[in-house]
This record gives C-alpha cells, sequence and structure tokens, in this order.
C-alpha cells in the first residue's frame, strides 16, 4: 500500500508530489532528500526509514522516483512499480529529463490518478491507459526528420550518422492529430553492455557481455511482430553444431508476453508490441569475448624530476576501419596529493584535465575510428614524490559507446508486421555497445 509518491530533481527540487492516503505531510520529501544527501557513496540504499515511514526509490534520467509507506509491502513490488512509471512516463512525455517532467507535469498526475488508487496500485498496462489519458504531451523539442545532428539510442546523446534520428525514438508515444510526430515506425536496438579485464600484459582476464532487444512501438495496431534472429544462435554451453560461424550466450531470458513457439526451431520471437517501450529479450555470455578487445592500451610509468610523473599512454582501436568508437573516456589514478599537469595530445580533438578531488587523471576521445592508434603524454608534479607513489598509478578504466557493433554478433534477420500496415510505415533496427566495466592494469 503507497502512501506517497513524489518525484525530485537531483538538486532537491519538488517536481511531482501525489499524496494517496493523507497519511503523512508534504515534509517527508524534505526528510527523504536529506537522508539521501547525508549517506556518503553514489548509491544509498533503494529501501530506508524514517520513524515508521519507509521510503523506496530508483533513480532515473537522473531524478529521483520515489514511494513512501507506512506498512511492510514487498520491495520488489515497489521497485517493479516505480521503473514502470518511469518507463511510462518516458513513453507518454517522449523523454525523461526534469525539463520534460516540468513540461508535462498535469499529464503525469493523470498518469498517477489512472495508476493507483487510494494507494493501491490499478495497472500499468500502456494499452488500457491509453483509453483514459487525454492530456496531450508537450515535446521539450519540436520533432523534425531532418535533425540527424543527435542520433542514438532512444534520445540517448551519440554522434551516429545515417542511421534512425533519435528524436524520432523519443517522441511521444500518443501525437495530436496532423503532427509530424505521429508516423508509423517502430524501433529495435539490440544493446549490449560489455565488462572487460585486461592484466598489465594485455591478456584478457575476464570478460562478460549483458545484452537485451529493446522495442519501441508507435504503431498504432500491429496484431503480432516476428523477430528473426541469427539461425545459428546457440544457448549455453554444449557444443556447437553447423558450419557456419556460430553465435552463443549463455542465458536468456523472455517477456512475458513473447511467444516462442518458433524459437527452437527456426530462432525467430513472436510479440504482440503496446505503443511504447519494453524489453522483450535479455542474454549473457560469460567469461567469454567472442570478439577482440576494442581497445588495447600501452602504458609507461616513470619519475622525470624528484617531483614528477611521466605518464605515456599509447591506446589502439581494435575495431573494423569502417567502424569508430564514440565518447572515449579514459581514467587514470595518480599519486595521492597531484597539483598540477601539464600533457602533449596527438590529436587537438582531445582534452585532457587532472581531477585532484578523484586523484585521477581524465582523457576525453569524442571519435575514434578503428585501426587509429593515439598517445598522449601526461607530466604531473607530485610533491614529495616516492617510489612508493608510482605504484599508485593505475589501473585505467575507460568508458566508450561502440555504434553499429554487437560483441555476440548477435543479429536481426527481419522484422515482419502482421497484419501489414496500411500506409507508410518504417523499421528501424539499431546496435550498440556500451563499456559496462572496462579495466586495464598497469
Amino acid at each position: 500500500m503507497i502512501s506517497q509518491i513524489f518525484i525530485l530533481s537531483s538538486k532537491g527540487d519538488h517536481l511531482i508530489y501525489k499524496d494517496f492516503r493523507g497519511e503523512e505531510s508534504k515534509d517527508s520529501i524534505n526528510v527523504f532528500y536529506e537522508m539521501v544527501t547525508a549517506l556518503s557513496g553514489d548509491q544509498p540504499p533503494v529501501v530506508m526509514s524514517h520513524k515508521d515511514l519507509h521510503f523506496i526509490h530508483i533513480r532515473q534520467g537522473g531524478l529521483y522516483w520515489v514511494a513512501s509507506t507506512k506498512t511492510n509491502p514487498s520491495p520488489f513490488t515497489i521497485i517493479e512499480f516505480l521503473n514502470r512509471l518511469a518507463a511510462l512516463t518516458k513513453d507518454y512525455c517522449g523523454s525523461l529529463s526534469e525539463k520534460s517532467v516540468r513540461m508535462n507535469f498535469a499529464l503525469i498526475y493523470e498518469l498517477l490518478d489512472e495508476m493507483v488508487d487510494f494507494g493501491y496500485i490499478q495497472t500499468t498496462s500502456t494499452d488500457i491507459l491509453k483509453n483514459f489519458i487525454q492530456t496531450e504531451a508537450v515535446s521539450s523539442k519540436p520533432f523534425s526528420l531532418f535533425d540527424l545532428s543527435n542520433v542514438g539510442l532512444f534520445g540517448a546523446e551519440t554522434q551516429q550518422s545515417k542511421v534512425a534520428p533519435s528524436v524520432a525514438a523519443s517522441r511521444p508515444i500518443m501525437s495530436g492529430r496532423g503532427e509530424q510526430g505521429g508516423k508509423n515506425e517502430i524501433f529495435v536496438d539490440v544493446i549490449e553492455r560489455l565488462s572487460v579485464v585486461i592484466g598489465s600484459k594485455g591478456v584478457l582476464m575476464k570478460a562478460d557481455i549483458q545484452g537485451e532487444i529493446r522495442i519501441k512501438c508507435f504503431l498504432p495496431t500491429c496484431s503480432e511482430m516476428r523477430i528473426g534472429l541469427n539461425e545459428e544462435l546457440n544457448i549455453g554451453k554444449s557444443q556447437l553444431k553447423g558450419y557456419s560461424s556460430a553465435v552463443r550466450v549463455d542465458e536468456c531470458r523472455f517477456h512475458q508476453a513473447v511467444k516462442l513457439d518458433e524459437f527452437d526451431t527456426f530462432r525467430i520471437l513472436k510479440v504482440c508490441p503496446s505503443q511504447g517501450e519494453q524489453t522483450v529479450m535479455q542474454y549473457q555470455l560469460c567469461d567469454e569475448l567472442p570478439c577482440a578487445p576494442p581497445f588495447q592500451l600501452f602504458p609507461s610509468v616513470e619519475k622525470d624530476y624528484v617531483n614528477r610523473v611521466l605518464i605515456f599512454l599509447k591506446l589502439r582501436c581494435d575495431l573494423p576501419p569502417k567502424s569508430t568508437a564514440l565518447n572515449v573516456s579514459i581514467t587514470v589514478p595518480v599519486p595521492k596529493g597531484s597539483t598540477s599537469m601539464s600533457q602533449e595530445l596527438s590529436s587537438p580533438d582531445q582534452t585532457a584535465e587532472l581531477q585532484p578531488k578523484n586523484k585521477a587523471l581524465l582523457w576525453e576521445i569524442p571519435r575514434f575510428p578503428g585501426g587509429a592508434q593515439l598517445s598522449a603524454l601526461f607530466k604531473v608534479d607530485v610533491p614529495g614524490l616516492s617510489s612508493a607513489s608510482l605504484l599508485e598509478v593505475g589501473p585505467v578504466s575507460m568508458s566508450f559507446e561502440l555504434p553499429k557493433q554487437t560483441c555476440t554478433g548477435l543479429q536481426i534477420r527481419f522484422l515482419r508486421l502482421s497484419p501489414t500496415q496500411t500506409g507508410l510505415s518504417q523499421r528501424w533496427v539499431r546496435y550498440v555497445t556500451h563499456s559496462d566495466s572496462y579495466t586495464i592494469r598497469i
């Protein structure tokens, strides 16, 4: 049973507040924010208590989504509801940000009125809610199919080109009549997150891949959608069969609405998509990387003068020549007490800075073509430098995005809709790999 639901900005601004039972005052918002900000670390506990009031929260889109209760409901149920509320807000408002919530507060209040009655959850189904929601969404920026300056994954800001515009996937699912945003489109994205540990000698020590197939539907009616995956897809650690290069995952999970009667034989997923965003399949591959690691680092650390450390980094991108890594960020821990730094970078579009509070230097590369090699020399001043201080350098951590790439090799063979959509309908299939944790030991 939910007493209150509220949405806060990262600075604690009150964006949405809904009291369902009148059991607590609005001061509970300040109590929650003070508890969150008083805790050390980036990830406060999901469940916190103050006297007899329990707070359960998630963080998405840079916002706090909070439910308070005086009873003892299942935390997992509340967490799932908050995740669903955030997903519905994104579907109906087009994007998930402080600005979109402020501009569509009336729509979000209408959603809450239909989803929760006197603290009891009624429904989170898009198909049911769309029959009752009357408020039109206010887009944070006008929709244009010709805006290809920022292309990404359901609104993620990246620099891809010649693929589906991000603004097309980040528009509200309920567009007013006559608007350009009301086109019949469906987006299928294969998203993978890569976790890698590479030893100091360049040997791959650990590799895990978490992936999912996510769809976002803007079709008014679609009785069934058939998604064809690689015919040679193998699940589990059983011996691979066939003569073609097989794609393997250790395990996979499917959305409850997915029909699997053709999956074992033909690797076809059948689903009746609702308007909005949903994940139809999740999969993982542990302790194996089918392809070469996307980056190799060749570091050198030595003592220059009495109080200076020289850090030379040579970074190679092992992607195919026509591929490009975006938003590459390299973080290198430096000795405690580092005061200043000078650098020599191999290209003008790179940037680097010393972050004394984090005891690290940050090297950023906006675009890194496949097969290219970049280098950087950092001269870090450390008062009272000793030989033991050199051991504080490393390990190196990286973050990046690989558009049009999947490390497992999972591909969408076809995407078929039935019945066939009348008029012009567009189907977009996109691939992207993110670094979840990419660590290189020095």
